[in-house]
């Protein structure tokens, strides 16, 4: 059988090469319709979802406990392993492939199993048991130091050695759509003797990949880099959402707090690590060499271009205001999660974690507009003569993300947001 990243392979369905969706992707989600409101388990594949549930209810999918496709997150799926992981992928690349007519040619069985993207409702694909944001983009990290520390202080002694993160809230990672309030907090401008308690007024984004955990470490061990790997499900888009000067007051001695935790926006779809294979590459030079509980043996970076558009309040559509690639990564996914479980912190099925900012070397890669407005000494133009240095009322961001293959591409859809006036 030839394997799901085999970039011959066609689905029976049309998919427009054009599509995040085709049939060597395959990503994860979770869904319903206004005719059956029960949240279940799918795939995305061109403009249709395949519901998981009908074909394991059908005896199409055999994954071990019935009902794990009926569930209202991947969590159930994801604690089965990556065995099972890689084995129900190949079944239903099978499936929908066009020389196979096991689905193709059952009409009731695809009226049944094929949800036209039109008629669903996207949800969060997982119940996030914790979060935790990295800061592992060198050039990110450099144009903040420099534009709060100057520049022979950009970088402070740790970075080069460790993936620095904090741990953040779960309970605010939200689905793309979600509308988010502007948030409220202490700000201290440096001309004022006192803070004051008031809506932010430098809302910001930051442009993120998010690693989805699917299986668990225990409290107190350690993880090998092929350890850590195998416990990656797969990625996501991430916004993590920032209000710079709620962050600027609070974040000495302990770093963000609420600047961070009113909310993180993940797109709907889950892309496999598997489905990334054929993208993956070396990340940047690393030196000082890592540690060794560092060190990796093989590439763990991947060619992931990204694409941030904003559209302002009361414009028709969006622009986009920055466009990278997630192999810029100093630290990547795999550091980051061993770095994680070193000091003994157990790690749970459905964590996320959030890569941190992802800004390339260029001025038009920078992934918050902290960077691209230069702390808003140089406002961003849009269409139509309006002009942003950070985030107004009303306007809505959009990411994008995929890998460009041969003929087709694995993308990842898009986390969109708007912003909502604070209470």
């Amino acid at each position: 059988m030839p394997h799901p990243n085999d970039s011959s392979l066609r689905s029976f369905i049309d998919v427009d090469p054009a599509s995040d969706f085709p049939i060597q992707n395959l990503p994860y989600g979770v869904f319903s319709t206004a005719a059956n409101p029960t949240q279940r388990v799918g795939v995305a594949i061109g403009n249709y979802v395949l519901d998981l549930w009908e074909l394991e209810q059908d005896s199409r999918l055999d994954v071990g406990p019935l009902g794990v496709f009926s569930a209202p997150s991947l969590n159930p799926f994801m604690a089965l392993g990556p065995k099972v992981w890689a084995k129900t992928r190949a079944r239903i690349s099978e499936l929908l492939r066009s020389d196979h007519p096991e689905l193709r040619d059952n009409k009731e069985l695809r009226d049944r199993a094929l949800v036209p993207m039109t008629e669903v409702t996207l949800h969060m694909p997982v119940q996030v048991s914790g979060y935790t944001d990295f800061y592992s983009s060198k050039e990110h990290a450099t144009n903040v130091g420099v534009m709060f520390r100057g520049k022979d202080n950009a970088l402070q002694p740790n970075w080069l050695y460790m993936p620095i993160g904090y741990n953040g809230r779960a309970s605010t990672v939200v689905v793309s759509g979600t509308k988010v309030k502007r948030p409220r907090g202490q700000l201290k401008p440096p001309t004022a003797d006192v803070p004051s308690f008031a809506p932010c007024r430098r809302l910001d984004f930051e442009l993120e990949m998010g690693v989805v955990v699917g299986q668990a470490a225990p409290m107190g061990g350690m993880l090998t880099e092929q350890q850590a790997e195998e416990m990656i499900f797969g990625f996501v888009l991430l916004n993590d959402w920032s209000a710079r000067d709620i962050q600027q007051w609070e974040y000495v001695p302990l770093g963000p707090f609420l600047a961070k935790a009113f909310a993180t926006s993940i797109s709907p779809w889950i892309v496999t690590r598997e489905a990334l294979e054929p993208f993956r590459l070396q990340g940047p030079e690393q030196s000082p060499a890592p540690l060794d509980y560092l060190k990796q043996d093989k590439p763990q970076n991947y060619s992931v271009e990204l694409d941030v558009a904003l559209r302002a309040a009361g414009a028709n559509a969006p622009a986009s205001i920055s466009r990278t690639n997630f192999k810029y990564m100093y630290w990547s996914s795999v550091q980051q999660l061993m770095h994680h479980a070193s000091g003994g912190c157990a790690m749970n099925v459905g964590d996320l974690l959030g890569s941190g900012t992802i800004s390339g070397p260029e001025k038009d890669q920078r992934g918050s507009l902290l960077e691209i407005s230069w702390n808003g000494t140089e406002p961003v133009e849009l269409p139509g003569g309006t002009k942003r240095s950070f985030l107004e009322d009303g306007d809505s961001l959009v990411m994008r993300g995929w890998c460009q293959g041969d003929g087709y591409r694995v993308g990842f859809g898009e986390v969109e947001g708007t912003i909502l006036p604070a209470e």
